[in-house]
């Protein structure tokens, strides 16, 4: 028995979504699962309707939906389909772990990781929780009590998790952002601005953020922008995109690019000399493995609260500039300029976001796992 057992390929069953910043990171886990096991099978579950269901398969691997979806908080009557929703999810998920047969499940957060991997450890199967913020989702601390391992980035964490299970591994990062392969003059001269000055990149996610676009806006129509000697480069996302296209066109200004979508962010970081974005887990761990500056805005309108427990982390040990989402109006076009003008200001930000830097973190969490799966066998 134990000689047909070693001979089939280890398999893996990755699971959750919803965002990028839990979808790339499941990507470079799995990424980093066939760089080690060449030969690994790889099944991930999803949500169906959600990101990862076109982002998986267009990296190449399989991928299965759930019909999960998150709790109607304003409209309870709403969550009598989520509960069946759920029911039916829970259903398929056992399907997929009996058929399957997975050697570890990971979850990286998001919907469907908690039928999934409730599934798995209800199966006797190993698995590892991947939890990108300084303050765990729902879905993590509900499943950490039955998991073998939890990989995180911030410190901490022992006063949500069972300390004796926490891995302090970072989150994994796009490998194209980090190695761009140019100066940050070049960088600035492929976007067609000043290379001799400072560049600002301002940018709200994919998705953009309305409160740092009317900021830009206000800016703008006040004439900040051209009295300033820096450059901007403003991501506005798809959903502001005429809006803040519009407002640029009537006023052009030679120091501001305007674009809706950022299509080479390797190019923009590397030209960056200071970050105003959201406080993404995935987008602090790329500031932080840059060394790059930054000025954190928390969006309010995610769960928990978590971007600004996330932003409070780094704050708090003088890495990162943070002006909350109701003081942006008045306060972010003042601290961009106060920052951007100090030089000091600037290189300390950079030195101690670099400090906080977990490098490697794809390789750790695979290492994490086949320690795991070695001291099962």
């Amino acid at each position: 028995m134990n000689e047909h057992h070693k001979k089939r390929p280890l398999r893996f069953l990755i699971s959750g979504g919803g965002t990028g910043g839990h979808i790339f990171p499941a990507l470079s886990i799995a990424d980093a699962l066939r760089r080690h096991h060449h030969d690994c099978e790889i099944l991930f579950v999803g949500a169906l309707g959600r990101m990862e269901m076109k982002r998986v398969p267009q990296a190449g691997y399989e991928i299965v939906g759930l019909p999960v979806n998150g709790f109607d908080r304003k409209h309870l009557l709403r969550n009598v389909k989520v509960l069946c929703n759920l029911w039916k999810s829970m259903r398929m998920a056992r399907k997929i772990v009996a058929g399957f047969k997975p050697d570890v499940a990971i979850g990286v957060g998001g919907y469907a990781s908690g039928p999934t991997l409730k599934a798995a450890q209800r199966a006797g199967v190993p698995t590892v929780l991947q939890e990108q913020n300084s303050y765990p989702g729902v879905t993590n601390k509900i499943l950490a009590s039955g998991a073998d391992r939890i990989c995180v980035a911030y410190p901490g964490l022992e006063r949500y998790f069972p300390a004796e299970k926490i891995v302090m591994t970072g989150n994994p990062v796009r490998s194209s952002i980090l190695n761009p392969g140019m100066t940050g003059e070049d960088a600035k001269k492929m976007l067609g601005v000043d290379a001799g000055k400072p560049l600002v990149l301002v940018v709200g996610g994919s998705l953009g953020a309305r409160t740092l676009n009317n900021v830009m806006l206000d800016a703008l129509d006040k004439g900040n922008i051209e009295a300033v000697d820096f450059s901007i480069l403003w991501q506005t996302g798809a959903s502001d995109a005429a809006r803040c296209a519009e407002a640029a066109a009537l006023k052009p200004q030679p120091n501001l690019l305007v674009t809706d979508f950022i299509t080479d962010m390797a190019v923009a970081y590397c030209a960056a000399d200071l970050v105003v974005a959201r406080a993404g887990a995935g987008t602090i761990s790329e500031l932080e493995l840059l060394g790059k500056p930054c000025i954190l805005v928390p969006s309010p309108n995610v769960a928990e609260d978590h971007q600004r427990h996330n932003a409070e982390a780094l704050a708090e040990r003088g890495a990162a500039g943070m002006v909350l989402d109701a003081d942006a109006p008045k306060m972010l076009w003042r601290t961009i300029c106060t920052v951007v003008e100090n030089s000091d200001t600037m290189g300390l930000l950079g030195k101690n976001i670099a400090a906080m830097a977990l490098p490697d973190s794809d390789d750790k969490i695979v290492e994490t796992i086949d320690a795991l799966l070695k001291s099962r066998s």
